[in-house]
């Protein structure tokens, strides 16, 4: 068995291949490790630049996905073939710096299962931290977050917590939300946010929605509850504004007027019903897709597979 797995999700990023790469090999000389290089469909040159990794370094894998996934997809993709005894998961960019590997391996061997990095200061765009601060406040209730953890993209895993998430079997996978679906065992250090000096970020607004709503849809009852609670809120004050009328006819204040609050109230109550529809809608498909047994990821290629290691 390895002593620690580093697992890189890739989309776009030629660039950085080579030197997140060299970083490694120099972090970790003193480990027994593998470096698994997950190429999500990129549409550069991604996966030329790793096969040219895999070439000159046997302890790298070369995986290619015959389509995009998304990063949980591209990370539980290695996972699946991580050998390591602690499993660290990381960008692709560098701005999580292969040389504080050592650091989490020191924290997790204190007996926790999950360690994650806490970024003082993350070296990144406002948009970004208001939409981690945000993810990190939703992440509380839906999956049961402490408040005092940071949702850290670098962090390192036990093995026996990785063997428990790759059984997960729906096609939306949320790697946060599976760590904390197994264990309750997490800590994290401080660690330093590195400036992106090569390459351009691939994270766009509407990525970062995306997996905001795996997040909350996939591990979570919390819009289903919130729809109920609204449409209870509306037959609420339906019947209190019901009981109103009904006693200003008794006193003979009935007249044709309010016109225009009809309209609005059917308005706005027929668009609570559709959403509500859409947010059951949501649940039903991704139901319907996951018991279609639907692949998470698919794999095209695999370069320097643990066989040929041995």
């Amino acid at each position: 068995m390895k002593d620690i797995s580093v697992v890189i999700p890739v989309y776009n990023s030629e660039e950085c291949v080579a030197e997140i790469s060299r970083q490694i090999a120099d972090a970790l000389k003193d480990f027994s490790y593998e470096q698994i290089m997950v190429n999500d469909a990129s549409r550069d040159g991604s996966w030329a630049e790793i096969e040219k990794v895999c070439a000159k370094n046997p302890r790298v894998v070369g995986v290619n996905l015959r389509k995009n996934g998304g990063q949980d997809s591209a990370i539980l993709a290695g996972l699946n073939l991580a050998q390591g005894k602690y499993v660290v998961i990381m960008d692709d960019d560098l701005q999580h710096s292969p040389y504080d590997i050592p650091k989490l391996r020191a924290e997790i061997e204190k007996g926790f299962d999950v360690v994650y990095a806490d970024f003082e200061t993350k070296k990144q765009k406002l948009w970004k931290n208001l939409g981690s601060w945000f993810n990190g406040k939703i992440s509380e209730v839906a999956i049961g977050k402490p408040r005092n953890v940071y949702l850290s993209p670098f962090k390192i895993v036990e093995r026996g917590v990785v063997q428990e998430m790759i059984r997960y079997e729906n096609l939306f996978p949320y790697i946060d939300g599976l760590i904390f679906q197994t264990t309750r065992n997490i800590s994290q250090i401080k660690i330093e946010h590195h400036e992106r000096t090569l390459g351009k970020s691939n994270y766009s607004f509407a990525k970062s929605v995306k997996v905001f709503l795996r997040m909350l849809f996939a591990f979570s009852t919390a819009p289903l509850m919130l729809s109920s609670f609204v449409g209870m809120f509306s037959a609420f004050v339906g019947l209190v504004l019901s009981v109103v009328y009904f006693i200003d006819f008794l006193r003979g204040k009935a007249d044709v007027t309010g016109w225009t609050t009809i309209v609005i109230l059917i308005l706005i109550l027929g668009g609570l019903i559709l959403l509500s529809l859409g947010v059951a809608g949501v649940y039903i498909g991704r139901v319907y897709l996951t018991v279609s047994r639907s692949p998470k990821f698919l794999v095209k290629q695999v370069v320097n597979p643990h066989e040929q290691e041995n």
